[in-house]
């Protein structure tokens, strides 16, 4: 079962699209994205995804469960965040340790969804609003990586005020667009809605497959950052999702009792973006190396999860 549902999202086309993209870096290809579509279809994505987000909170009837769910996602974002940056900051460079901590903070849509369709193929019930909990997450996670970069990156000619940071942090493009979005999609009909599904729904898969193109002829330009920095990114990618993954199986119990719902939980917090925040950085912290976080993300912590995490945690839950 698990080695069927690693085939299936290995062979994703947009995933596939992202192996093109550094194929082609490989080969000396002239293939690229310039550089005015890059941006406008980074601003799509988050755009996208904060809408969707907010649109499935606003079907979501709100009890207390659910308002702690979306707390506790919340808190995992950040927490994840905050404890991984100075676990990074002690062998990268302050940017980089941002970013990093950012992804980890924050969710893979895709492996989310490949979760789901493990819950499905046990017939293991979960909620609706586990949906909005995952875009929850992702602005929570940038403002920390953001913020954390702006205080300690010393090669910065001048330091702002704390205030000013967490002002610069909030107000960021990314994030506000994120967060702007899940609002509106909150707040949007479901006729309003279905007016710009073309565009939120039917095209993203699309755009998500020129952007990790474009990922990947970025990942491949710099694949050498990954291997420089040796067995220490290579490890954190493997082990600390997996920790995460274990804690939060565990604890998630004092947030829901349902078994699908932990075991989302689980995943939330194992898992690495490798869309929303690469997307974020990319405008955000210009600094760090796409070619670091994106294959950590991508290429290790992905798969890791949806061969050996995802039965792993789901034994923990069973246990507990």
């Amino acid at each position: 079962m698990n080695l069927d549902l690693l085939f299936d999202n290995l062979t994703n086309p947009a995933l596939l699209f992202f192996f093109l993209g550094i194929f082609a870096v490989q080969v000396k290809s002239d293939l690229e994205i310039p550089p005015n579509s890059s941006k406008f279809i980074s601003l799509y994505l988050l755009f996208s995804i904060g809408f969707k987000g907010g649109q499935e909170l606003a079907h979501s009837a709100l009890d207390m469960e659910i308002v702690w769910s979306l707390l506790f996602g919340i808190l995992l974002a950040v927490g994840v965040s905050f404890y991984t940056f100075f676990i990074l900051k002690r062998r990268l460079s302050v940017p980089n340790a941002g970013a990093i901590a950012a992804a980890y903070g924050s969710v893979s849509a895709v492996t989310f969804v490949t979760a789901v369709s493990f819950l499905e193929i046990l017939k293991v019930d979960f909620g609706g609003h586990m949906v909005a909990v995952m875009a929850l997450m992702e602005a929570p996670s940038i403002i920390v990586g953001v913020l954390l970069i702006a205080i300690f990156d010393k090669n910065k000619e001048q330091q702002m005020p704390f205030g000013e940071v967490v002002r610069h942090s909030v107000t960021n493009g990314s994030v506000l667009l994120i967060l702007g979005s899940l609002v509106i999609g909150f707040l949007a009909s479901d006729q309003q809605a279905e007016g710009i599904a073309p565009f939120t729904t039917d095209i993203f898969k699309g755009f998500l497959a020129v952007f990790l193109l474009d990922m990947g002829i970025v990942s491949g330009k710099k694949l050498s950052s990954f291997l420089e920095n040796g067995w220490f990114s290579l490890l954190f990618a493997i082990i600390i999702p997996l920790i995460n993954g274990c804690i939060v199986a565990i604890i998630s119990q004092s947030v829901t009792d349902v078994t699908g719902n932990r075991f989302l939980f689980a995943i939330l917090a194992a898992s690495a973006s490798y869309i929303a925040v690469p997307a974020a950085m990319k405008l955000a912290a210009p600094k760090a190396n796409p070619g670091l976080y994106i294959p950590m993300a991508l290429a290790i912590t992905f798969p890791i999860n949806i061969t050996l995490g995802m039965p792993l945690y789901m034994l923990i839950i069973q246990m507990t």
